[in-house]
């Protein structure tokens, strides 16, 4: 896990020390290593950087004929040993590669290569990953079951291949200057230490987040002129002319052979994802699990501690985040864990006052503003796991957007059976909603109508209910030069179903955001999150299965609770209700904190040059005094004020 940084400039220019002061941005992704490769017509001029283990320090040389550079800071976790220095370069030095991530099949990957003549080195996934390449050109990352980012220069090509995993667990952006220079970074701060950066508000993407709190759902950020490359994506750069392409290398397709006997299904279920658990273990540093107390991180938990048969410091530690309110935590579900499996549990208590205190610096790793406090638990469980030999986290992200575990699951789910004329079972999913978890006939109406209704009926019934709704008062949509509209609708979560639903959140509208907050979160740390649920043999696998296997009879993950029940506690199996990495900040706002909470709103409202208008202010006011109800559109106001005062943006001109 890694940092990646990379320049390229068809007119010669690059330089090494931009290369190092865009890699200094963003160190924490990587202590244990730093260096750098420029490349001209006279080949390629690797340079260790002050943080190399082989003793780097030395003065950077300069090469004023360099059109590529790429940039690499470490986080050794497979071979820690100087063999895994990067950038790292392919036998006979054709290709050359600046790579963040895990490959984590990359044992079988050698194996295979060295039967077609491949030799290694070393025993670094990089080097698998460029002999895979070598191999098998763009064919190779449908073989590979990781995640990762990457910037690969093929030099007899003279092409720069920038590639993003499947779902896009890794970041990586780019940027184009001024003067032409094409700018690749594993972060967007990354790009403020070179020349002609100006920091620009993208007016669409800024309303989509303070509105509807979305953001990742397109290759657009809040940054004007910034894009990523998307989930499964591929940029490839004509390094002679500049010219780049986009296409996608991955399109996530459910598997068409799978059990229509539900327990055959839920056994195959266990299997694969026991397989995804005993592949993301691989590491040659100590391994750790996250624990909610929730089915997917309790799920991870349980069968690390079946798999594992190695050493203290490593899986046989669990971290968690607890809230002294009793209504938002889940103390009780992770003791049932801790219990059954006798992994060492350490516990963070995120307050209000760590959050306010670390908001500037968690707007700085985040680079763009994050939508609710929640993310602030994340980040104090990474805090803990830095505490600890522990460098790689096992987490939960994922499950849900599969396993139909969100509520936003039940207007797809009922809107289905309404569409397909089984009024039969639908009326028994509406009556066992209201008994499992009371459900009001009319939150089950609004979202049954939500899924059915047509896209302008719908919004008339957002409005007219109080719910969200295009265009709130309290947002200048002039200013900002938009056009008000719902950005869900182009998702396709609606009107399609569970798989649709799935479809969507895994593509635009939950998992991107996500991972972006997970990767940012444990980053800041020195921490690897591995994600086990996003194996990709196990999502197609999920998405493939029968709605009824996941949700039905009010009850979600059907199929886990069926395929791991006997590995968890029966207290955790049989969980009804769902909270994850929550914390208490509606408490936090009205009762804990609320003249800081108070004079944050304000301080947001000046700072956003008039994009959040006087009403934004009275609004969170009355939530703060309790006169309506909280709602996390406080924490975006409060986050986007405090990420334009960080990072100085300014306006478009209109």
């Amino acid at each position: 896990m890694c940092g990646i940084v990379a320049l390229i400039n068809a007119n010669g220019g690059v330089r090494s020390a931009a290369l190092a002061e865009m890699c200094a941005t963003i160190a924490h992704r990587g202590p244990d290593g730093e260096g750098f490769s420029v490349f001209d017509a006279d080949g390629a001029h690797p340079m260790l950087g002050p943080s190399a283990p082989q003793g780097g320090g030395a003065e950077l040389l300069e090469f004023s004929t360099a059109r590529v550079g790429l940039g690499h800071r470490r986080l050794s976790i497979v071979d820690v040993s100087v063999a895994g220095h990067q950038p790292m370069a392919h036998a006979g030095e054709r290709y050359w590669v600046s790579y963040n991530g895990e490959i984590y099949n990359h044992v079988e990957l050698r194996a295979e290569l060295e039967t077609l003549g491949h030799t290694f080195t070393s025993h670094s996934d990089t080097e698998v990953l460029l002999s895979a390449w070598s191999q098998w050109g763009e064919a190779a990352l449908e073989r590979l079951n990781g995640m990762f980012a990457f910037v690969l220069y093929d030099r007899e090509l003279d092409e720069i291949i920038a590639v993003r995993d499947r779902f896009g667990v890794k970041p990586l952006y780019w940027w184009r200057a001024p003067d032409g220079t094409m700018a690749f970074a594993s972060e967007i701060k990354a790009f403020t230490v070179l020349d002609g950066w100006r920091v620009t508000l993208n007016g669409q993407m800024a309303y989509d987040f303070l509105v509807w709190g979305l953001s990742d759902h397109t290759d657009a950020t809040l940054f004007a002129g910034v894009h990523q490359v998307p989930p499964g994506g591929m940029v490839r750069l004509n390094v002679a002319d500049g010219g780049a392409s986009e296409n996608r290398w991955f399109t996530l397709q459910p598997t068409s052979d799978t059990p229509s006997d539900f327990a055959a299904a839920a056994q195959t279920f266990k299997d694969k994802f026991i397989n995804a658990v005993k592949l993301r273990l691989r590491a040659d540093v100590p391994v750790g699990t996250a624990l909610s107390g929730g089915l997917d991180s309790s799920s991870i938990v349980c069968t690390v501690n079946d798999l594992w048969d190695g050493d203290e410091e490593g899986a046989r530690n669990a971290f968690s985040a607890r809230a002294k309110d009793a209504a938002f935590d889940e103390g009780p579900f992770m003791d049932a864990v801790v219990e059954r499996t006798n992994v060492h549990h350490h516990v963070t208590w995120p307050d209000a006052d760590g959050f306010l205190a670390d908001l500037d610096r968690m707007i700085w790793h985040h680079d763009e503003p994050f939508g609710s406090a929640s993310i602030y638990a994340e980040w104090k469980v990474f805090a803990e796991v830095a505490e600890t030999p522990v460098k790689v986290t096992l987490d939960g992200h994922g499950a849900d957007e599969t396993l139909a575990g969100y509520t936003a699951f039940i207007g797809p789910h009922m809107g289905a059976l309404a569409r397909g004329l089984k009024f039969g079972q639908l009326i028994r999913e509406w009556r066992a909603q209201r008994r499992v978890h009371n459900r009001s006939p009319f939150w089950m109406m609004a979202m049954l109508v939500d899924d059915l209704a047509p896209n302008w009926l719908r919004a008339v019934l957002r409005r007219v209910s109080g719910r969200t709704h295009a265009d709130p008062d309290w947002v200048d949509v002039t200013r900002l030069n938009v056009q008000a509209s719902d950005p869900f609708e182009a998702s396709g979560g609606r009107g399609h179903g569970v798989l649709g639903m799935s479809l969507a959140q895994l593509s635009a509208t939950s998992l991107p955001m996500q991972l972006k907050w997970a990767d940012r979160d444990s980053m800041a740390h020195s921490v690897e999150s591995r994600e086990p649920f996003l194996d990709p043999d196990l999502v197609a696998y999920i998405l493939g299965l029968d709605d009824r296997f996941k949700l039905q009879g009010a009850i979600t993950k059907r199929v886990l609770r069926e395929g791991l029940g006997d590995m968890l506690p029966d207290v955790v199996a049989n969980r009804k209700d769902k909270m994850g990495f929550v914390t208490p900040e509606s408490l936090w706002v009205t009762r804990d904190r609320p003249a800081a909470f108070s004079a944050a709103a304000k301080r947001a409202v000046a700072a956003s040059k008039g994009v959040l208008t006087p009403a934004a202010y009275v609004e969170a006011e009355a939530m703060i005094q309790g006169r309506i109800p909280f709602h996390t559109r406080l924490i975006r106001i409060i986050a986007f004020g405090a990420w334009m005062e960080r990072f100085e943006v300014e306006l478009a001109e209109t």
